[in-house]
């Protein structure tokens, strides 16, 4: 994609504890938002392959099923799917799932410290406050680089 650095400005590195869930997200400058590119591995089997994906307003991913990680990233108050930490969802092939995404919802900036959070079912897009999207299972804080 055009305009994308060669070099990201921050990473998540994420990890499942006991699901085993792991890989790396990195964020992108762009002029017109944010490129978001993430590769996870070893997600547990789904019936559909979808898995929520979002960023959350906490600064860590501690506590039991990563409740210090807050809500989703919604600075605007904005009902869900538009909060700013609303990503499109992960699919899944054979445990590994690859996407990128641009958005003009976030700069790098605005998440630094925050957290990315993959859920175990698929986000319905309607449902209020998060979209049904289940059990945090992967969890990863986001680092400047």
């Amino acid at each position: 994609m055009t305009g994308i650095p060669a070099a990201p400005a921050a990473v998540a590195h994420v990890s499942g504890g006991a699901q085993g869930s792991c890989g790396r997200v990195f964020f992108y400058c762009h002029p017109r938002g944010t490129w978001v590119e993430a590769d996870i591995r070893g997600l547990p089997e789904s019936d559909t392959g979808f898995f929520a994906f979002h960023i959350h307003e906490g600064r860590d991913c501690g506590g039991e099923d990563f409740a210090h990680t807050g809500a989703h990233f919604n600075p605007k108050g904005l009902p869900h799917p538009c909060h700013a930490g609303d990503l499109p969802p992960l699919l899944s092939a054979g445990g590994c799932a690859r996407m990128g995404v641009l958005t003009d919802r976030f700069r790098v900036a605005d998440i630094l410290g925050r957290t990315v959070v993959i859920h175990r079912n698929p986000d319905d897009f309607r449902t209020q406050p998060a979209g049904n999207a289940g059990t945090k299972i992967a969890c990863g804080v986001i680092c400047p680089l």
